[in-house]
């Protein structure tokens, strides 16, 4: 397991990326592009490993609407696995809850959601992604 990238809800990509340039040197690892799975939209910005993933709702019923427009923030820890299955086996037999079931993702990767269920700590949702 592999921490992939760290994923930051915003209310818009280019202007969030516009204010991150004031403060951090960064390169632009893709183009915004939609995720029809989870109603967003992602850039991954590059500053050294991991990436920072900016997410932007695209639907005002996307998982991550009430969210951004609170303010947005650090959303969600990404893990890179070789077996998503075996790896989503493993964190229910921790105690973890399975949010979203694997589905096709960026990258035509596959990705799931976990809340690892955590007390002491406020990241608890982690993403799973599966290596190609």
């Amino acid at each position: 397991m592999k921490l992939h990238h760290i994923g930051i809800v915003v209310n818009n990509i280019q202007e969030s990326m516009g204010e991150l340039k004031r403060y951090l040197n960064f390169e632009t690892t893709s183009a915004t592009f939609p995720v029809g799975s989870q109603k967003v939209n992602i850039c991954f910005l590059k500053i050294g490993e991991p990436f920072l993933e900016l997410i932007e709702p695209s639907s005002p019923d996307s998982a991550i609407s009430e969210f951004a427009k609170s303010g947005g923030g650090i959303h969600h820890l990404c893990f890179e696995v070789k077996d998503i299955q075996s790896e989503l086996e493993s964190l229910l037999e921790k105690g973890a809850t399975i949010l979203v079931n694997p589905v096709k993702g960026f990258d035509e990767r596959r990705i799931a959601f976990v809340d690892l269920n955590t007390k002491n700590t406020k990241c608890g949702l982690v993403e799973l992604l599966e290596t190609r």
